[in-house]
């Protein structure tokens, strides 16, 4: 198969990440199936998109021709079988292994058999996921990075059993819907960015559990002294303290290292639902709009 040969592509999950990856991919020129088990994320989906494109095309960032293509390109279903002809997957869904190798079971016999399977995930890598499949040689990881319609760089995957043909196909669908690819030739838990991003974070961790100062001060040196966009208790936040807590046990049960447990703090936060923006309560507090109150 050639990049040529993709026109469908398929987005499995449609929380924050599932949608945006679709847009991005819709506003490339494909045609895309949005899937969720649930009725009322897609609407939230949608609605949330909405509000995305409203306002780049008030900044005259996109016209709104260009954004009604778009819209006009992706099907928001909750019906499995609309998954049947797609020639590109990417499963954007909770980060749990089982819950995963169960989707991939089920898209390996719905979907053509020329169809590659990516996971998003940038914990799990795919040779724990591709021997549900028939086609092991076709799953990678293809890993983008939140929020998807502004994040330039996605990480390619290749594990031991992906083909050296799958990888270069989906660096070049990278390519292809605008945004900048880097392969791994190698699998490892965490990829580049996020091994480079936990160790920060764990740093910042220590630093608030431990009282050598709050957690507005630390965000605030990352951003000023290190001039990064945002600090580390904002962007667990943004991305999902949930999120951050679901990787970190995933980690520890391969280890079995309790120093791969999610910190204490993160534990209480997921304990009291307060998940970070998508909650209204995170590190920060956040009103209707998202902005920090």
């Amino acid at each position: 198969m050639q990049i040529h040969n993709i026109n469908k592509v398929a987005v499995i999950g449609s929380g924050t990440m599932g949608s945006q990856i679709a847009m991005v991919c819709a506003l490339a020129g494909y045609s895309v199936v949005l899937y969720d088990i649930e009725n009322n994320n897609l609407i939230k989906a949608k609605e949330s998109l909405q509000g995305h494109m409203n306002r780049r095309v008030q900044k005259g960032r996109l016209g709104e021709k260009e954004v009604n293509e778009g819209f006009s390109k992706i099907n928001f279903t909750t019906n499995f079988e609309e998954l049947k002809d797609v020639d590109f997957v990417i499963e954007a869904i909770v980060e749990k292994l089982e819950v995963k190798r169960e989707l991939f079971k089920r898209l390996d016999e719905i979907t053509p058999k020329h169809t590659i399977l990516a996971t998003n995930s940038s914990t799990i890598v795919s040779s724990k996921i591709a021997d549900v499949t028939n086609r092991p040689e076709k799953v990678c990881n293809v890993h983008f990075f939140n929020p998807a319609l502004i994040m330039e760089l996605v990480e390619v995957v290749s594990g031991p059993h992906t083909s050296e043909e799958t990888a270069q196909i989906a660096v070049e669908f990278v390519k292809d819907i605008q945004k900048v690819p880097v392969l791994l030739k190698k699998e490892i838990s965490g990829f580049i960015a996020n091994r480079i991003l936990g160790k920060l974070m764990d740093e910042a961790v220590f630093l608030l559990e431990n009282g050598y100062a709050d957690h507005e001060e630390i965000d605030l040196v990352c951003m000023k002294a290190l001039k990064h966009p945002i600090g580390p208790f904002a962007l667990m936040d943004l991305t999902g303290i949930d999120v951050n807590y679901l990787v970190r046990m995933q980690r520890y049960e391969e280890s079995g290292n309790e120093a791969d447990m999610p910190a204490k703090i993160v534990q209480e936060k997921v304990r009291k639902g307060e998940l970070g923006r998508k909650t209204g309560k995170g590190f920060y507090i956040y009103d209707q709009s998202n902005a920090k109150v």
